[in-house]
C-alpha cells in the first residue's frame, strides 16, 4: 500500500523495512498532534478549547492515508491516557478520555479513516477534491463532539457551545491544510 504523501513525493526507504516506516510514521504523526495540541485558546463559556489538533488531524491524514493517520491518532490518544502531557494545554491523563473533549479525541479517529481513505482515491490531488475530504473530517470530528459534550453541558446548548464557536477556526484551518498539499504536488 503507497502513502499518498510519500508516493506523490516520490519518497523511498531503501534502508527500512514497511514495518519499520509504519513505525516512524506512526510515531512522527503522534508528535505532530502532540505539537499542535499546545496551541490552545480556552474559551471562557466552553470546556471545550480552540486548539491546533484538527489542522494537525487533517494533514496528517491526507499525508498517511487512513491507516498511518488512525494508528498514529491511536498512539497519540495511548500516550495522552497513559499520562503524557500531550492533551491541550500540556496535560495527560486518563481522565481527559472520558471528559467534555473526549468526543472530539476520539472524533479525529473517524476524520484520519475518512480523510486518509479520500486521499488514498485522489481527493489528495486537487484543491477542491481536498476541502470536500476535510469538510467531511470536520464532521466527523464534530458529531461526536457535540455529542459526548451533551453529557456535561445541557443538550439545548451543546451546539452552541461545542459547534458553533469553532466553524470559523475549522474552516480556516481546513483552508490552511488543504493549501499544504496541491501546489506542493504540482512542483514535483
Amino acid at each position: 500500500m503507497s502513502l499518498p504523501l510519500a508516493q506523490s513525493l516520490g519518497l523511498r526507504y531503501p534502508a527500512l523495512s514497511p514495518a519499520a516506516k509504519t513505525t516512524i510514521q506512526v510515531v512522527l504523526g503522534s508528535l505532530f498532534i502532540a505539537l499542535f495540541a499546545q496551541i490552545s485558546i480556552p474559551l471562557p463559556f466552553t470546556p471545550v478549547p480552540i486548539t491546533g489538533q484538527t489542522f494537525a488531524v487533517l494533514t496528517l491524514a491526507m499525508a498517511l492515508g487512513s491507516r498511518n493517520a488512525i494508528l498514529a491518532i491511536l498512539a497519540y490518544l495511548s500516550e495522552g491516557a497513559a499520562g503524557l502531557p500531550v492533551f491541550a494545554g500540556a496535560v495527560g491523563g486518563p481522565l481527559h478520555l472520558v471528559g467534555p473533549t473526549a468526543g472530539y479525541l476520539f472524533g479525529f479517529v473517524l476524520c484520519a479513516a475518512i480523510c486518509g481513505k479520500l486521499a488514498e482515491l485522489g481527493f489528495d490531488r486537487s484543491y477542491p477534491k481536498m476541502l470536500v475530504a476535510m469538510a467531511l473530517g470536520n464532521l466527523a470530528i464534530f458529531i461526536p463532539g457535540v455529542l459526548w459534550l451533551t453529557r456535561f453541558v445541557p443538550a439545548e446548548q451543546a451546539l452552541a457551545l461545542g459547534f458553533a464557536p469553532f466553524v470559523p477556526g475549522a474552516i480556516l484551518k481546513t483552508l490552511a491544510a488543504a493549501a499544504v498539499f496541491p501546489p506542493l504536488r504540482k512542483r514535483i
